[in-house]
């Protein structure tokens, strides 16, 4: 039998309840927490970004959070190289390394790697975006299969910026995109990680956003973002995230606070449409209907990691167990 130390993901849209579900597993299973969250990553970034806040997180360890100050720049080949350490840690303490957010690519780039590709080419780039912009994505998606035509099979044909850079990628390198990520490292090879996806219903989770920013503003969001730009300026990188933008907007007067929570509101509901259509490529990902803190659906979670678990003793069955689950 394959004993590979065990990884934990849990993935879906904001507002799913996936970090009240990764405290449900790590108390579960003796696991440590670690964020892959853009912006999570930056301290004094709490209300805006759902931080769970210090006395809520049971005493159970959090990772790759506050790990940088707001005006500082932060990567997802920054994300690996701080992540790869500390889950290797975790996992060599016996303990159960549960990964948790919503930022897919930092997720792929832990899993699959980043390979040494070209710059970007700002010529071709609006080249692309002028052919894009006569025929529609379809026509880039049609001359990437030409060059590439398995990242092509992995690609939607609307996913404009992944179509561009595989483009790209070619006619600066004359290498193949898919073939230079097949032969980057795999940071966590060696590791059996299971993906758990949450699938709310789309008008719970309308209605859990909306819940969500009503909560951020009664908790002193207008207040987290005028202390921000009083401390480090207009400048800095979180202020380009949902949320902080409009909040900034009401502090500057442009519009009321009624204005900016409905537009926070709406900027999070297309955010999580996004998130979805990123996941939705990832093929191992095992989906549950339901939000994170649904006890159905927690169950499910909880069965579906004790059976791939090595330490059980039990075989891994996690094909059959999403066959088992699956609507």
């Amino acid at each position: 039998m394959n004993l590979n130390p065990l990884l934990v993901a849990i993935v879906g849209p904001t507002g799913a309840g996936k970090s009240g579900l990764a405290l449900d597993v790590a108390e579960a299973f003796d696991g440590e927490i670690v964020s892959f969250d853009a912006l999570q990553v930056y301290r004094g970034l709490d209300i805006g970004t759902a931080k769970v806040p210090l006395e809520q997180r049971r005493g159970i360890p959090h990772h790759l959070l506050d790990e940088v100050e707001p005006h500082g720049e932060f990567s997802a080949a920054e994300f690996v190289r701080r992540a790869v350490p500390t889950i290797g840690d975790i996992a060599a303490r016996g303990k159960l390394p549960v990964l948790v957010g919503g930022t897919g690519l930092y997720l792929r780039a832990l899993r699959e790697g980043l390979f040494e590709g070209p710059g970007r080419v700002p010529g071709l780039r609006r080249r692309l975006g002028e052919i894009a912009g006569r025929r529609g994505t379809g026509a880039l998606h049609r001359i990437l299969r030409r060059w590439d035509p398995e990242l092509a099979r992995r690609v939607h044909p609307n996913d404009r910026i992944r179509l561009v850079r595989g483009i790209e990628v070619y006619l600066a390198s004359g290498r193949r995109m898919s073939d230079l990520m097949a032969s980057s490292k795999r940071p966590l090879a060696g590791f059996q990680d299971i993906l758990i996806g949450l699938r709310p219903d789309r008008e719970v989770l309308k209605a859990r956003a909306e819940a969500r920013v009503d909560a951020m503003l009664s908790r002193g969001f207008v207040e987290e973002v005028r202390r921000l730009r009083l401390e480090h300026g207009a400048g800095i990188p979180a202020f380009k995230a949902i949320g902080y933008r409009e909040v900034l907007r009401y502090l500057d007067e442009e519009i009321d606070l009624v204005a900016a929570r409905n537009l926070i509101a709406l900027a999070t509901i297309q955010y999580a449409k996004r998130q979805m259509t990123w996941f939705r490529r990832e093929p191992e990902i095992l989906w549950f209907d339901g939000c994170g803190d649904e006890e159905r659906v927690r169950a499910q979670v909880l069965d579906c990691i004790r059976r791939a678990d090595p330490a059980s003793g039990e075989p891994r069955e996690l094909e059959r167990f999403h066959a088992e689950t699956a609507p």
